[in-house]
């Protein structure tokens, strides 16, 4: 089992940063695949960023590369998501993810067995 808490939302106006936090219990948090994700009110749930376990393999949503970094610290056991340059089309409920397999790839949130319960990010124009 593996619990996830997202902190660092908050309101932010355009063109300001953000750094969201994901804290994992458990021992084997190094194992794990990790991903962001978002839900804006009405819209389905998007992919925004994802780690591999070993930190070596980085994957980012198109609409958000060069403003987006995901990093992890497995002694800490906890994931990333530095958010510069934001944007109000970023506004969104933020989600961390865990999975320990990834038959199709990091991006689908198929592959995650564990989410949090979300962090708010507001971002005004």
């Amino acid at each position: 089992q593996v619990q996830l808490v997202e902190s660092g939302g908050g309101l932010v106006q355009a063109g300001g940063s953000l750094r969201l936090s994901c804290a994992a219990s458990g021992r084997t948090f190094s194992t794990y695949n990790m991903g962001w994700f978002r839900q804006a009110p009405g819209k389905v749930r998007e992919f925004v960023a994802a780690i591999s376990w070993s930190g070596g393999n980085t994957y980012y949503l198109d609409s958000v590369k060069g403003r987006f970094t995901i990093s992890r610290d497995n002694a800490k056991n906890t994931v990333y998501l530095q958010m510069n340059s934001l944007k109000p089309e970023d506004t969104a409920v933020y989600y961390c993810a865990a999975g320990e397999f990834a038959p199709y790839g990091l991006t689908t949130g198929r592959i995650y067995d564990y989410w949090g319960q979300g962090t708010q990010v507001t971002v005004s124009s």
